[in-house]
């Protein structure tokens, strides 16, 4: 069950982060999920390292930190497909 609430949880993380960052993201349901999750990741860590909290608890900031973790992700992503695009 907690594997299924974690994956939930990154997708409503995902949907998130897309509707804040400005632009068209060209991503389904699976890749939102993604995102989400690799947000989270990112979010925990670095949330981890600023806290006292273990990167496995559930709490404010570690959403917070999820939201932030998949925005970053995003720019990341959006900055490559950019260069790319202009090459």
């Amino acid at each position: 069950m907690g594997l299924v609430l974690f994956i939930l949880f990154g997708f409503f993380v995902g949907l998130i982060a897309r509707a804040v960052m400005p632009g068209n993201q060209q991503m389904g349901f699976l890749m939102t999920t993604g995102l989400g999750i690799a947000g989270s990741f990112t979010g925990g860590i670095l949330v981890s390292l600023v806290t006292n909290h273990r990167v496995t608890d559930l709490h404010t900031a570690g959403f917070i930190g999820s939201v932030v973790g998949a925005l970053l992700l995003l720019l990341i992503v959006g900055s490559f497909k950019n260069r790319r695009a202009d090459a």
